[in-house]
């Protein structure tokens, strides 16, 4: 298992950025991937962005495309989630995810380990 860590929420004007970390911990037997899940109250939770254990696939969202950006370290601990121009429907607790064997990026349903969460507030 992988223990993850979301940090970098906070409140943000519209139009302002911000840049999300999702740090992982423990043991980690093999490669993986993280995709970035948020959930608005009376929401489900939807996809946001993913990135294989690689770096060289990613795939976003069409609501976040052209503004967000999601990317990770060389040493593979830490995945990142840059947010551009941010608009108020972008409020919602953010949760980076990791997965491992058979997965589909954009449900959260096969990712095997969540952080607990980070919420992002945009006000206009």
């Amino acid at each position: 298992q992988v223990e993850l860590e979301e940090s970098g929420g906070g409140l943000v004007q519209a139009g302002g950025s911000l840049r999300l970390s999702c740090v992982s911990s423990g043991r980690i037997s093999g490669s993986y991937a993280v995709g970035w899940f948020r959930q608005a109250p009376g929401k489900e939770r939807e996809f946001v962005a993913h990135i294989t254990w690689s770096g060289t696939s990613t795939r976003y969202a069409d609501s976040v495309k052209d503004r967000f950006t999601i990317s990770r370290d060389s040493a593979k601990t830490t995945v990142y989630l840059q947010m551009n121009h941010l608009k108020p429907e972008d409020t919602a607790v953010y949760y980076c995810a990791a997965a491992k064997g058979y997965y589909l990026a954009t449900d959260a349903s096969t990712y095997a380990s969540w952080g607990q969460g980070t919420q992002v507030t945009v006000s206009s």
